[in-house]
């Protein structure tokens, strides 16, 4: 199987990124794997979809550093392959991350994706409903019971009337970003800065206002799913806990979270049946869900991380049951009586 990984930058990945780890994982179960920006992609004349990759040189690799230490090497070779002929790419790159400094970089990945679909290349997650998930409008297409109340809006006035029919709390963010950056929980006795939190959010475009779920306190859960249904392995599900810092609703590990071995009870079981639907729907092979007793916070469809995360918590190779369905997938498109399309693909 010939695969390819696109992120943001091959410069800024990190040994515990779980693209590394997938693409180390293929490597190792005898795949040929490529390494790429989204800035290293083009279109041939010929309408061929080309990119400059990094390819690891040996088969095996003491620990996922030495292999990314390779890749980003100043002396590292660089390969302009041609996508088309890929079995899979995998698209893993964060929008959010491009948000300042590399506008156009935002949609390329599912752009250059769509192309390489119709190449006939499976690409994961499919990337035309990719194209409707680049920002948290996308957890609006989910049932209401499932998610917190909320209202999308850059008119201040609207905002104040939301947080005070939520009695003075609420959580406000932006529409489009990731890490924790400018995110504000209202209290209260602090309505008093609310203009201040609404022109600091609304800097970069629209304003979520959202109900303050009194759990989130007490941290969240990250919840894996593979072809829409929980990713497990040997009865042991790929999920971890998230404990914000103290002081601090944010349970983004890059703003001072910690993680524990996460609970999966019934009720976000119960959850994920309720959003399987519209994720299979949307061809969204590897998801991560974040959760908050029984509402979903957000829904991670572009670079959902944190596998390394959940297998040393849980001592599970969770990587390999990833490659082992892009196998899967590779299998059936060779073998089917008919034509499949990405988006059956990318479920099966």
């Amino acid at each position: 199987m010939k695969v390819g990984f696109i992120c943001n930058e091959i410069a800024t990945e990190e040994a515990s990124y779980t693209t590394t780890r997938l693409g180390l994982c293929a490597l190792e179960r005898g795949h040929s794997v490529w390494l790429m920006g989204v800035g290293d992609l083009a279109i041939d004349p010929d309408d061929t979809v080309q990119a400059w990759a990094r390819a690891p040189k040996n088969e095996r690799y003491e620990s996922p550093e030495s292999f990314l230490e390779e890749l980003q090497a100043e002396d590292a070779p660089r390969e302009r392959i041609t996508v088309d002929d890929l079995d899979v790419l995998m698209l893993r790159n964060d929008p959010a991350a491009d948000l300042g400094n590399r506008p156009w970089a935002q949609s390329a990945g599912y752009v250059f994706g769509k192309r390489a679909v119709n190449r006939g290349v499976i690409v994961l997650n499919d990337p035309s409903c990719l194209a409707g998930a680049i920002n948290k409008m996308y957890l609006q297409n989910f049932p209401e019971r499932v998610r917190p109340r909320a209202l999308i809006s850059r008119n201040p006035e609207d905002i104040r009337k939301f947080v005070e029919a939520e009695g003075g709390r609420a959580v406000l963010k932006p529409l489009q970003g990731s890490g924790g950056t400018n995110v504000f929980v209202v209290k209260p006795d602090e309505v008093g800065n609310l203009n201040q939190m609404i022109e600091a959010v609304a800097r970069d475009g629209y304003v979520i206002a959202q109900e303050y779920l009194p759990d989130a306190g007490e941290g969240d859960t990250r919840l894996f799913l593979m072809n829409g249904v929980p990713l497990c392995v040997n009865g042991k599900y790929a999920a971890f806990r998230r404990i914000a810092a103290k002081g601090d609703i944010r349970s983004n590990l890059n703003a001072g979270a910690t993680i524990e071995k996460a609970e999966v009870d019934d009720r976000m079981l119960a959850l994920v049946e309720t959003v399987r639907p519209r994720l299979v729907r949307d061809g969204m092979f590897l998801v991560g869900l974040d959760i908050v007793g029984d509402k979903l916070l957000e829904i991670n469809v572009f670079s959902p991380g944190g596998l390394g995360s959940a297998a040393k918590l849980e001592d599970t190779d969770f990587t390999s049951a990833v490659v082992a369905a892009l196998e899967r997938k590779v299998n059936y498109r060779d073998n089917s009586p008919r034509d499949l399309g990405n988006l059956e693909l990318a479920m099966l």
